[in-house]
């Protein structure tokens, strides 16, 4: 759908975080004259009415009898499609669009990149674009990364327009994905339950990408991925031994030796995989990725995402709030192994598995293990019952989780805050939760916050 085709429908808008914000903006900006509604949290009413005064604000949650007033619904991504009220709007006639789903509207021809996975998709989105600028491409950078697409300048507006587009997609957003030149799924794990109401669902969607792209690159050590994605005509592999993988300290092209792993800025064998992913996904769209390589050494890794504060107090202070599976956790304690790490695990209980984080421990545990937040009760009851050999402490707040982790870590130790659960039961997101623990480590919270290449460059 093109912007152009609101015009004159009844139109609203669901949703005033920075996706809604966005899309009203662009809206506006091509279609002065429409009249649409925003329905937003009462909280956000006043800041709603003062961004666009022309705007018809409504509070709250609309139902399925006052969705099916309208012609179109522009849906932020936060709101799940599987909601009772959308899916009986929609069987009355009601139609949902998304800014992103407007975005690939309004650039049919666009030369795209989109990248998702359970994991790795937001540092593997940088990392191609961090590798086509250093061979002089003009590339764009946006999506669930951190900068909705319709936040980017006007292709009409920017001389030249980028000639590379990559866009960080989340499974709220695959389905709305228009043609692209590449897919890449760098993993597939569970997560988003809440949104998609079922493990089989969230797969399902997630796959999605794979309908509109011409090319699939997936991660061929996952073989439920590999399953699932082995119809694709087009379906290329990294992290295997006859293409770009990750072997005896190496990124490797086949049996050749590219780029040493300890170079890499950003620690741990997921982000040298990672860089796997990207370097295939250059190759796979006709560049040089052997050229490209040496501009691995410049990365600057993602805030929140294995991000090493420095030392304070004689402790060293990993901030890896993005992590948001058990498995995500299992990941950054790989990245750590041999030191003695304190990990703060635990926050918005999902109902997820933590079966295999439990199983690890019993087997490796690390230096001490701090349960919080609302499932943090859950994870200490399932260590204890499995015998994990480290102290165990629960406790409600994240001051009082970086206090008892102080008390229990060796000097010169990691404090790692990797809670393998969202942050909603007590921050807005992940990036507020790295912050205050950034604060509470005694760095500058708001210091540590950027992240670098986001729009065109």
């Amino acid at each position: 759908m093109r912007i152009a085709e609101l015009v004159g429908r009844r139109v609203a808008v669901w949703g005033f975080g920075r996706e809604g914000r966005a899309a009203i903006h662009a809206v506006r900006q091509r279609c002065p004259d429409q009249h649409f509604t925003l329905f937003c949290s009462a909280a956000e009413v006043d800041a709603a009415r003062a961004f666009d005064p022309a705007l018809e604000v409504v509070a709250g949650e609309p139902d399925a009898a006052t969705l099916v007033q309208f012609d179109v619904v522009v849906k932020s991504p936060g709101i799940s499609a599987y909601r009772p009220a959308l899916l009986a709007a929609q069987a009355q006639g009601a139609q949902f669009t998304s800014g992103t789903a407007l975005w690939f509207g309004e650039n049919p021809d666009a030369h795209v990149i989109a990248v998702t996975g359970t994991k790795g998709k937001s540092t593997t989105s940088a990392l191609i674009a961090h590798l086509t600028r250093a061979l002089g491409v003009r590339t764009a950078l946006a999506g669930n990364i951190g900068l909705p697409l319709l936040e980017l300048p006007d292709r009409h507006a920017v001389s030249p327009p980028a000639d590379l587009w990559v866009i960080e997609m989340s499974s709220f957003q695959t389905s709305e994905a228009g043609p692209l030149e590449l897919g890449v799924i760098t993993s597939l794990y569970e997560e988003h339950l809440d949104w998609h109401g079922s493990r089989e669902r969230y797969v399902a969607d997630k796959l999605r990408l794979a309908d509109v792209s011409r090319q699939l690159l997936v991660n061929a050590l996952q073989p439920a991925l590999l399953e699932r994605t082995q119809k694709h005509p087009h379906r290329l592999l990294f992290g295997q031994p006859a293409g770009w993988h990750v072997a005896d300290g190496f990124i490797r092209r086949g049996t050749q030796e590219v780029f040493p792993v300890e170079q890499l800025a950003a620690p741990g064998l997921h982000n040298a995989l990672n860089a796997c992913a990207a370097l295939a996904a250059l190759a796979a769209v006709g560049m040089d990725a052997l050229a490209a390589a040496s501009a691995l050494a410049h990365f600057r890794p993602l805030p929140h995402r294995l991000q090493p504060l420095g030392e304070r107090d004689g402790w060293h202070w990993v901030n890896d709030s993005i992590s948001t599976t058990p498995l995500a956790t299992l990941a950054a304690l790989e990245s750590l192994h041999g030191r003695a790490v304190t990990v703060l695990v635990g926050g918005h209980d999902r109902g997820l598995d933590w079966t295999p984080f439990v199983e690890a421990m019993r087997t490796a545990p690390p230096n001490a293990i701090v349960c919080m937040g609302s499932n943090g009760a859950r994870i200490e009851a399932a260590l204890h019952e499995a015998e994990v050999r480290c102290p165990l402490v629960r406790v409600d707040h994240l001051a009082s989780a970086v206090a008892e982790a102080k008390a229990r870590t060796p000097r010169d130790g990691v404090i790692l805050l990797s809670p393998g659960a969202p942050s909603f039961d007590q921050f807005k997101d992940y990036a507020e939760r790295g912050r205050r623990f950034a604060e509470l480590a005694g760095f500058d919270g708001k210091a540590i916050a950027g992240i670098a290449g986001l729009g065109v460059g």
